[in-house]
């Protein structure tokens, strides 16, 4: 059967691969249109194999917030800064933090083995292979979050998916105030990078090990020192590193004067309301991920040689 140009553009619309793997994929086929996606398909799946031992670092986090009750937060990497900022695979983040916020799923196996809600003859992951084909780059949904809750969450991206972060918090009132002031908490969270919300969630373990690295330091910088005075200079160490780590102890950064708990209970007065920050999502994008290191005239010398 003949392959006309018309048969190319019409796969290649609802496929969205490349010209000639379309031709090729008529061709194979003897132009059967449902037989060339299924060979697309399977080639894609080829491909996304071969590229899925290079490295996913760069990408964007997105956050979905449905009726201030459900959010979710995802993080989808890709190879290069430049398919991050591809239109297609923005759209595709898009889907997964879409996605994300409908799911029930617990772990990423079932969430990968859910039926893509775009087009549900599909799993979530078979929609990331075919995008591995169409992109022509390793794409990876590294870790997603979900919070579910009776009081309101709001989101915020920074640097257009760069870091993203989900604030949840229990109130008596929701209108647009309170929800400015959880925006301006998430973003002291995208700057500061709190580990935790309040010294209530910091773990034992976490003070006993601070704490041994203090006491090596304070030791080695004064050795003279009596044991109880050591003692004095940990326990202020150790205070002022909590500031640093407890979301609520910090310094707020539109107002050096107040705290963040002291500036969210300014709010909540304001508004005759009680407002508890309870949880924070923050998510950074290639975050502890190798990235890759470009050698470009390694590159064109390997290529040269082949």
């Amino acid at each position: 059967m003949a392959i006309t140009a018309k048969m190319v553009k019409e796969l290649r619309e609802m496929t969205g691969a490349g010209m000639m793997d379309c031709k090729k994929a008529l061709s194979e086929t003897n132009g059967d249109m449902d037989a060339a996606i299924e060979f697309l398909r399977k080639n894609g799946q080829a491909k996304a194999e071969k590229k899925a031992s290079r490295i996913a670092a760069e990408g964007m986090v997105k956050a979905v917030v449905k009726e201030d009750k459900v959010a979710a937060i995802v993080e989808v990497n890709s190879e290069t800064d430049f398919v991050a900022k591809n239109e297609k695979f923005q759209e595709f983040v898009a889907a997964v933090a879409d996605q994300a916020a409908s799911s029930d799923a617990a772990d990423m196996d079932a969430f990968m083995a859910e039926a893509w809600a775009a087009d549900t003859t599909k799993t979530v992951k078979e929609a990331l292979v075919e995008n591995i084909a169409v992109i022509g780059e390793n794409l990876s949904i590294r870790r997603f979050e979900k919070i579910t809750t009776d009081g309101v969450v709001v989101d915020y991206i920074h640097g257009g998916g760069r870091i993203g972060v989900l604030v949840e918090a229990d109130t008596d009132v929701i209108n647009d105030e309170i929800k400015t002031c959880l925006r301006n908490v998430a973003m002291q969270i995208a700057a500061m990078y709190p580990k935790y919300v309040s010294r209530a969630e910091v773990s034992q373990e976490y003070m006993d090990h601070e704490k041994e690295i203090l006491l090596a330091q304070a030791k080695q910088e004064n050795p003279n020192k009596p044991d109880n005075i050591i003692e004095k200079m940990i326990i202020g160490r150790l205070n002022k590193e909590l500031k640093e780590v407890c979301l609520l102890d910090q310094t707020y950064v539109q107002d050096s004067d107040l705290t963040v708990a002291k500036y969210v209970e300014k709010v909540a007065k304001e508004n005759n309301a009680n407002v508890t920050v309870k949880r924070f999502v923050r998510y950074e994008t290639g975050e502890g991920l190798e990235k890759k290191q470009e050698d470009f005239a390694a590159e064109v010398a390997a290529q040269m040689g082949n």
